[in-house]
């Protein structure tokens, strides 16, 4: 994880604003030249950034039991997430820039807590994240008003109490109108972020703009602004697609096609399906369209619900000052399921599959990760991405 500056673009740096937190650099006016960048490299040698992406964070009952058991292992708290997490935390944390996406509103801290279908979880995942190495994460979801208005803004002030950077539902009208920007190794970074819907729960009469809606028009808009402000890469996250589906809808195709010949947009990556959806290029910009879960713990009848990849990223910066994609990895996950007949022997763990394959802890699993491996490659390459270019990492 680099160290990571922020501003909100056209807003000015205040302690209340909704989705920067920590360090900031000054915004730049709307519409004005941006000042050159600095950088840590050495002179002449062009910069590059490795960002990663990771898949929904979904807090069901199972996850947050084996916290508790493994707060009681390790003293930690009532609830200790890191352990779950922990096998992961050398791919996030060797990261210039990492992502995550949290799904579901925070509880208060010690509840009620809640599970599908309106989800209340608890708040200690915060500090489990940001321990991981994860820089910011994305909240916007189809279950972003599960707890209502209310749940909304709680959910946004963990965040900036922790330190947390985020984007997607925000508590103000201004901060609903722009990118989250990141400064990475000296260069600017927008993040913005778009959900399908939010299962049917009216927006708030009040705060409409409070969870940001796929609008193809909206998110150019932010785009150009975040390209205007100075921002080199500009990363749009969807929550998107059909649950449980591998292969993208014709909905997400199109919006793709679409938002993908824009010159102001990176990068796309998605998540909703729960399961591994494939990478592809179009209009010379690569859409990673779902990334599946990173830890949840749905239906084990489901098939792809235990499977997942991260996406690790790497832009260069070319002679013109512009950043391409010179590489392009997905790392196999799994999440192990939690046992309720021994909790304690077979706690939930999410497995970074290509290292932990030949980790003995983890040889009664070997089958298993063997065939995680194998589909995952599969689900990643339904669009023809290996040949493309697209490898994995371990």
């Amino acid at each position: 994880m680099g160290a990571v500056a922020v501003a909100i673009l056209g807003v000015a740096a205040c302690s209340n604003s909704d989705n920067a937190t920590g360090p900031r650099v000054s915004s730049t006016t709307r519409g004005s030249q941006p000042p050159a960048s600095t950088t840590s490299q050495a002179p002449g040698k062009p910069v590059s950034i490795t960002m990663v992406m990771s898949g929904d964070v979904l807090l069901h009952q199972g996850l947050w039991k084996t916290a508790q058991q493994d707060a009681r292992r390790t003293g930690h708290g009532h609830m200790d997430y890191r352990p779950i997490l922990a096998n992961m935390r050398r791919v996030v944390s060797s990261a210039d820039f990492a992502i995550c996406h949290l799904e579901t509103p925070l509880a208060p801290r010690g509840g009620p807590y809640s599970g599908y279908p309106l989800f209340s979880v608890p708040p200690q995942i915060l500090p489990a994240l940001k321990w991981e190495g994860y820089d910011a994460c994305t909240t916007m979801s189809n279950h972003s008003l599960d707890q209502g208005w209310s749940g909304l803004k709680r959910t946004i002030g963990d965040f900036n109490r922790i330190g947390l950077k985020h984007f997607g539902t925000v508590t103000t009208k201004a901060a609903s109108r722009n990118a989250l920007m990141v400064t990475v190794k000296g260069v600017k970074v927008a993040l913005i972020g778009a959900t399908y819907g939010t299962n049917g729960i009216p927006l708030p009469a009040a705060e409409p703009w409070s969870v940001p809606i796929i609008n193809i028009t909206r998110i150019l808009r932010m785009a150009h602004r975040a390209r205007v402000a100075g921002a080199k890469i500009v990363i749009v996250a969807l929550h998107w697609g059909q649950e449980y589906d591998h292969m993208p809808t014709s909905e997400q195709r199109t919006l793709a096609e679409s938002l993908t010949r824009s010159p102001d947009i990176s990068f796309i990556y998605g998540h909703h399906a729960h399961v591994v959806q494939p990478y592809d290029k179009l209009n010379g910009t690569w859409v990673v369209y779902g990334l599946g879960n990173a830890i949840a713990r749905q239906d084990p009848m489901i098939p792809g619900v235990y499977e997942g990849n991260t996406c690790r990223v790497t832009f260069t910066q070319q002679p013109d000052g512009s950043f391409t994609v010179t590489r392009l990895q997905y790392i196999p996950t799994i999440i192990t399921p939690y046992d309720y007949g021994h909790p304690i022997a077979h706690p939930m763990r999410w497995l970074d599959v290509p290292r932990d394959i030949t980790d003995p802890t983890y040889g009664s699993r070997y089958n298993q990760l063997v065939v995680t491996e194998a589909r995952v490659r599969a689900d990643v390459n339904l669009l023809g991405a290996l040949r493309q270019g697209v490898t994995q990492g371990g």
